[in-house]
């Protein structure tokens, strides 16, 4: 059955007021039942236990609160738990918890799959099925901190929109999500600690620097040069290298924040010391950081992990240029949950 019910997530505190006083209810409840939506963040209109019987029962009525229920989720041997979260039409997407010793790092989605077509990404087989509305990406922040605190007893300190979909392509759904996480109407938490990660959308990248954006943004690279690029992300046809930098030019000097490259190490694709070496002369243009992360099996026989030995080469040689970067080792192998492996297919 068709449900005609507005998603209540989607108002202002003010819209909320109007319908309350039109329905004859007080507006000062409308405070209440935003605190319950955004700072203690509640799934259904029962749990709204400082509100009537009566209230809660018309704002059932009326609305929908577009939240995720944890379907499924799976432990690693080294702590890090993917979660399956199925959404009101029955579809799946994936999150992660990643804990550390005194923190947690919550990786969420931001789409049904992905239309993008990266070939070593498991999403990017599925294709795109929908955007998630500002619920489903706010409450997967909330799930995966509540989950954090129950099982480790770790506060949520990070967050990375690096799940499954293109988050610049889901663009006011994600920015309303993350302004609610960092507002002090909502949890409150520092943009700072909200990391944006996208496979370089030019125009969008131009936008957020005009939107005055204080999370982080991480860009997808995975190598300096387009032939080789767009043989494995076909979004570089369409926005090449050259575009991209001129947006992360644009971005730094709009917003004064060094941009982070996401670089996964593939075997004999993207792992010589050439490779390392166009890297090198690419970032010269900006200020940048660059992560490199081990490649994780998604099933496709063309793509594997890059030797320890080429790894380390590689490494060594932009560090030998001054560069900044991090290494980053990947979590959760075991029950693919690391970069590229999530695909919403519950085992």
């Amino acid at each position: 059955m068709l449900d005609n019910r507005q998603d209540i997530l989607t108002l202002s505190l003010d819209e909320i007021k109007v319908f309350l006083t039109k329905t004859g209810e007080k507006a000062f409840r409308a405070k209440q039942i935003y605190e319950w939506l955004w700072k203690k963040p509640v799934n259904s209109f029962e749990k709204m236990t400082n509100l009537s019987k009566d209230l809660r029962s018309l704002l059932n009525e009326n609305f929908i609160i577009q939240a995720v229920e944890v379907d499924d989720q799976q432990i690693s041997k080294d702590k890090t738990i993917k979660l399956a979260f199925r959404l009101q039409d029955g579809a799946l997407v994936e999150g992660v918890l990643i804990p550390s010793e005194d923190r947690s790092t919550a990786c969420i989605s931001s789409q049904v799959g992905c239309n993008l077509g990266c070939e070593f990404c498991a999403t990017g087989k599925l294709g795109l099925m929908r955007n998630l509305s500002i619920g489903e990406i706010f409450f997967q922040v909330v799930e995966i901190m509540n989950l954090a605190r129950e099982k480790y007893d770790l506060p949520l300190t990070n967050i990375v929109l690096m799940g499954m979909g293109e988050p610049l392509l889901n663009y006011d759904n994600v920015l309303k999500a993350m302004a609610m996480v960092s507002s002090e109407s909502g949890l409150g938490m520092s943009p700072q600690r909200i990391t944006l990660s996208t496979v370089g959308l030019p125009r969008m990248i131009k936008k957020l620097a005009d939107d005055k954006v204080r999370f982080n943004l991480a860009i997808s690279l995975h190598s300096a040069n387009d032939k080789k690029r767009s043989s494995f992300m076909p979004v570089n046809n369409r926005n090449n290298l050259g575009e991209l930098s001129e947006a992360i030019k644009y971005f730094n000097e709009k917003t004064g924040q060094r941009v982070t490259f996401e670089y996964l190490l593939m075997e004999g694709l993207n792992d010589s010391l050439n490779d390392a070496k166009e890297l090198a002369e690419y970032c010269k243009q900006f200020p940048i950081k660059i992560n490199i992360i081990e490649y994780n099996s998604t099933g496709d026989k063309r793509f594997k992990k890059s030797s320890n030995e080429a790894f380390d080469q590689f490494v060594t040689f932009l560090k030998g240029r001054n560069m900044i970067v991090n290494v980053r080792r990947s979590r959760g192998m075991d029950i693919a949950a690391a970069c590229g492996q999530l695909a919403g297919k519950k085992k």
